[in-house]
């Protein structure tokens, strides 16, 4: 039997796809084997949203042609989509698939064992138009299941490169997006994080059809599904039909990452971001009213190119007010190819660090204030895995429906179950919880109820 290895590096929807890669393979008789073990093809998914991304990319690749320099080496992913040139271009490359043309991969892979010629299977990205359906019908992590429901950004923010990897915006079949949904939580799942480049931004390719239908579709059509997450929301995609399906739902969680990038409107303008502070702090407020006591996450960056220190001043005070409950802060790294890396005024390391530290303990705070107003609160959590790896512990860690990472006592026959825990303490990064009860299959959830 022929054996495959995979190597994901970057997002959550990189990982969506090796998943899918993986079904691909396996439906054609492969093994999956572990990535530091010999196998016969190593599959590299990589990223390139940073300079450093590309670096990591290569190295992970070098690793693999080092482990069994006649294995197939396939790359694929977002810096194999940008930099062709550049990856065929390592020694020991012998297959180079994009963003797109993904179920290709397995013919590559026959065609490159008769011929021995290396095989540049990237097409241009940007004139993609259909969404390319990758199935996952379930996940190796038991625990949450992610569906990718959209491919691809129309934004251009001026300090991304992801349209170039990415292509422009694509939707899913919405009758493809709940027919996978019904697989997932038919395979026992009890969390779907809808998932996507551009997530929110789905059906802006539709004529008659946008994302707040499909979160009602999701809800009304599959049956038995307990809980829906959205991995990511842009304020602007928070349209007042979007706030009114989440304030009718019973399903969708307590949390929302909205990313934020700065809180200064200078900064805002020079990002290309289309959204005001003011237009971002007004869907918050609309949607606490919507969902009371969400937990409002958000990427930040930092230093971004003429930031100056009033500039920063304003995003620190943005956030602080606005009582963020965990934020993802990133220095701005000068990405090539974009506008941004040529901007005039780049911020020296040194402060770009200092700021981000400041940042990061604010961010600690805020997730501390968080918590705490959950002490004593029975919340839902899933538990996902045994805490530190270490089953011997018998503590397990899992998400509530707001987000709150919580460790507490459970049994391995648990894992991926809806069970019902008492917060005792609360803290960052951990909660310590107290278990209360296993929720029956039929159960509503009582989240929202």
């Amino acid at each position: 039997m022929p054996t495959v290895a995979f190597h994901t590096l970057g997002c959550k929807v990189n990982h969506y796809e090796t998943e899918a890669i993986w079904q691909l393979f396996q439906n054609n008789g492969y093994e999956r084997k572990d990535f530091e073990t010999a196998a016969d093809v190593y599959v590299i998914n990589t990223c390139t949203v940073t300079n450093t991304g590309d670096k990591k990319s290569r190295q992970v690749v070098r690793r693999a042609i080092r482990q069994n320099p006649n294995a197939v080496i396939c790359v694929t992913g977002c810096y194999a989509q940008t930099s062709p040139a550049e990856v065929m271009a390592i020694p020991g490359v012998d297959i180079v698939v994009g963003t797109q043309d993904r179920e290709k991969m397995l013919g590559y892979i026959e065609q490159y064992k008769k011929e021995r010629e290396p095989i540049n299977g990237v097409s241009n990205i940007m004139k993609a138009r259909v969404y390319e359906e990758l199935e996952v019908p379930s996940f190796t992590d038991r625990t949450r299941a992610s569906l990718k429901i959209q491919e691809g950004c129309n934004n251009f923010c001026t300090f991304c490169i992801i349209p170039w990897a990415r292509g422009l915006l694509r939707s899913r079949k919405p009758e493809s997006v709940i027919e996978q949904a019904q697989k997932l939580v038919d395979a026992g799942y009890k969390e779907i994080v809808l998932t996507g480049i551009h997530t929110a931004g789905y059906g802006e390719d539709m004529k008659d059809y946008n994302f707040a239908q499909l979160l009602r579709d999701l809800e009304a059509k599959v049956n038995g599904i307990n809980r829906i997450r959205i991995s990511s929301i842009e304020a602007s995609q928070v349209t007042d039909e979007v706030i009114e399906v989440i304030d009718n739902s019973n399903i969708i969680a307590r949390h929302l990452h909205i990313p934020l990038q700065s809180g200064s409107n200078s900064v805002l303008k020079r990002m290309r971001r289309k959204y005001s502070t003011e237009f971002f702090a007004e869907k918050i407020e609309k949607l606490r009213v919507a969902l009371p006591d969400f937990a409002l996450t958000s990427d930040v960056i930092v230093g971004f190119p003429g930031e100056t220190e009033e500039e920063f001043n304003e995003t620190y005070e943005f956030i602080r007010d606005l009582k963020f409950a965990e934020l993802h802060v990133f220095p701005y790294s000068q990405r090539t190819g974009t506008p941004a890396a040529r901007m005039d005024n780049q911020v020296p390391d040194e402060i770009k660090h200092e700021r981000v530290t400041r940042l990061i303990s604010l961010s600690n705070q805020l997730a501390k204030e968080y918590a705490s107003k959950y002490e004593n609160e029975v919340l839902e959590v899933i538990p996902e895995e045994p805490f530190k790896k270490d089953a011997s512990t018998g503590l397990y860690v899992g998400y509530t429906d707001n987000y709150l990472k919580v460790k507490f006592p459970a049994a391995p026959d648990m894992e991926g179950k809806l069970v019902r825990v008492k917060i005792t303490k609360a803290g960052y990064p951990y909660n310590e919880g107290q278990f209360v009860r296993v929720l029956d299959q039929g159960q509503k959830t009582a989240a929202n109820l």
